[in-house]
């Protein structure tokens, strides 16, 4: 395996990375897309191009460095590198190696072999405070200048030896496979090359997974190792320290050294696994910080994944709450919205050999319904084909909640009557048909115990449902009940929605009449509609209530042509010969759904 390693002047500065055949890379202070030099002013900002080829490290310099590229002592703008051979910019240098990383199964057993459990080591003192706080000060650089997981391994494995200087060589493994033994090196690097060849000992690394807890092994003694008990020919000891959590299982940092003289200035020397014990510490705080950071980012990765299903606040519920009460069922007062989409049916026909087409454009459609419902806090709770439900007052209860879904039933009203008066737009050929009710109602995780779903129950849902049918039937977009229209009236400026009392109905298949209303956009917005007109149409309800359907019929004749509304009422009085049937009561039965 081909791998470019990049040495710095700062001991901290450094990578090791793998490779590829024929990729091609740039290198850089801050490519685009390749890898960085961050700590090298010297290197522009991309510097050289390269590419493994063929047993070859094809390295080309870019028009736009500033510096030149030395190989082999000498300026060079385009050469080939092969294995052990390195070439300079600034102060960095880059060296080509072909280092096997194995995990051999080891015959030999350590001198000794000390476990230590999770806390074991909370009290020991480091020897070396400020020197570890330094280090451990840049884990957020690891964390927010790692774009990718191999970075974040590379840099993290450079954590780990510039906090535990007597370490040589230093480690992210990795069970392969749950249930099995085998082991890989995610990444890996050494202080000097001089070490050997580095192989991580498996039987540590399993056994520290198995356990959970870190584990020193120890072959040599104070540099006087016999070879025979050493797994690298010039490494005394090393200790695996697997990341806590479930989220991080089959994972551990791997570190190795020797006995010996100190490693860094001010550090004492390393005689005995004693001595041993403030790096173990050191590399089990690391391994917190990662383990936490993986268990936020899976976390994250599943709220992503969530909000396709759940809106915001459900989410924020389920986080204050994870438990199962959370979206437990209850009885809650909710406003409902019912939106469908109009002339689905004919397209259907017309689309009968595009379906996929079809399909995305009820998505699209779908997809109004759905944002506005959501941007105004609502709960999306069901589809049903060509149509959306939406409610409010659960997980949290919302108080403006009949407010916030006037307001996105007008947008969504108002998004496809755009879209109409452009022929070549996706929605041109739908209308939307939209009723709002509030009331009581069972709100939550709703179903069997093979599935559930988030959504609502009860008959205010129904009744939302069937003002949306009565649409059609009424011929207007917005349909609302008495509570919701009563809350518009008494709490939103004529300047925001209006209201309009389009009559007393008994809604098919229910015994109860209800006072249904439309809601409207301000004047302003839709002039067809005027605060004058709407009043003659309140009027004439009021008079067809009374059974004085003479006046009903003059005062609808003022409503404008365009006005679909006053259809309905024409039609029917006029079924009945303009007169109020005997024991009239003010109620419209409607004969169908």
């Amino acid at each position: 395996m081909a791998e470019l390693i990049a040495v710095g002047a700062d001991p901290a500065a450094r990578w090791r990375r793998t490779l590829a055949p024929r990729q091609i890379i740039r290198l850089g202070r801050s490519p685009r897309n390749g890898w960085a030099v961050p700590w090298d002013p010297a290197v522009s900002r991309e510097h050289v191009e390269i590419a493994w080829d063929a047993g070859k490290l094809r390295v080309r310099r870019l028009e736009t460095a500033r510096n030149p590229v030395f190989f082999r002592g000498r300026p060079v703008d385009q050469f080939l590198a092969g294995p052990g051979d390195c070439f300079v910019i600034g102060e960095t240098s880059f060296r080509v190696a072909e280092d096997e990383v194995a995990v051999p199964l080891e015959a030999t057993s350590p001198r000794e072999e000390h476990t230590f459990r999770p806390g074991d080591l909370r009290r020991i003192r480091f020897r070396d405070a400020d020197h570890r706080l330094e280090v451990l000060a840049r884990f957020p650089e690891v964390i927010y200048g790692s774009l990718s997981d191999e970075e974040f391994h590379i840099r993290l494995v450079n954590l780990l030896l510039a906090g535990i200087p007597h370490a040589e060589a230093a480690a992210v493994v990795a069970r392969e496979t749950s249930g099995t033994t085998g082991v890989r090196v995610v990444q890996w690097d050494r202080r000097r090359e001089s070490i050997g060849r580095f192989e991580p000992s498996h039987r540590l690394i399993v056994e520290s997974l198995a356990r959970r807890e870190s584990i020193l092994h120890v072959w040599g003694e104070q540099r006087l190792a016999d070879p025979e008990f050493t797994v690298s020919d010039s490494l005394d000891w090393a200790f695996a320290t697997p990341l806590p959590g479930e989220v991080c299982g089959g994972l551990a940092l791997y570190v190795a050294g020797t006995f010996g003289g100190p490693q860094g200035a001010g550090m004492a020397p390393v005689r005995h696994a004693a001595d041993l014990k403030g790096d173990i510490r050191f590399a089990e705080l690391v391994a917190e910080l990662v383990a936490a950071l993986r268990q936020v980012r899976v976390l994250e990765r599943q709220r992503t994944q969530l909000s396709h299903f759940l809106p915001p606040m459900v989410l924020d519920a389920l986080a204050r709450d994870p438990s199962e009460h959370a979206l437990a069922p209850r009885e809650t007062e909710v406003t409902v919205l019912f939106c469908d989409v109009r002339g689905f049916s004919r397209e259907a026909e017309h689309w009968r050999n595009n379906l996929t087409g079809l399909l995305q454009r009820v998505s699209e459609a779908l997809g109004v319904m759905t944002r506005r419902i959501l941007e105004h806090g609502g709960v999306i709770g069901d589809f049903q084909g060509d149509a959306a439900m939406g409610f409010w007052g659960w997980p949290l209860a919302a108080p403006e909640g009949a407010l916030e879904a006037c307001r996105a039933a007008l947008e969504i009203r108002g998004e496809f009557q755009r879209a109409a008066r452009e022929p070549a737009h996706p929605l041109a050929d739908f209308q939307a048909g939209i009723g709002v009710a509030h009331g009581r109602a069972v709100a939550g995780k709703i179903g069997t115990a093979d599935h559930a779903k988030l959504t609502v129950f009860g008959p205010v849902v129904n009744l939302a449902s069937r003002l949306e049918e009565m649409t059609k039937q009424l011929r207007v977009p917005i349909l609302l009940d008495e509570p919701t229209a009563d809350y518009v009236r008494r709490h939103v400026d004529p300047s925001q929605a209006r209201t309009r009392r389009l009559g007393r109905v008994r809604p098919y298949g229910m015994e109860t009449p209800l006072m249904v209303s439309e809601l409207l956009p301000p004047a302003d917005q839709d002039p067809v509609f005027s605060d004058r007109s709407l009043a003659d149409y309140e009027s004439a309800v009021d008079a067809l209530l009374a059974g004085r359907w003479s006046d009903a019929i003059e005062l609808l004749h003022r409503v404008p042509a365009r006005d679909r509304a006053k259809d309905f009422l024409t039609i029917f009085i006029a079924q009945h010969n303009y007169e109020p049937p005997a024991g009239w009561d003010g109620v419209i039965p409607m004969p169908k759904k």
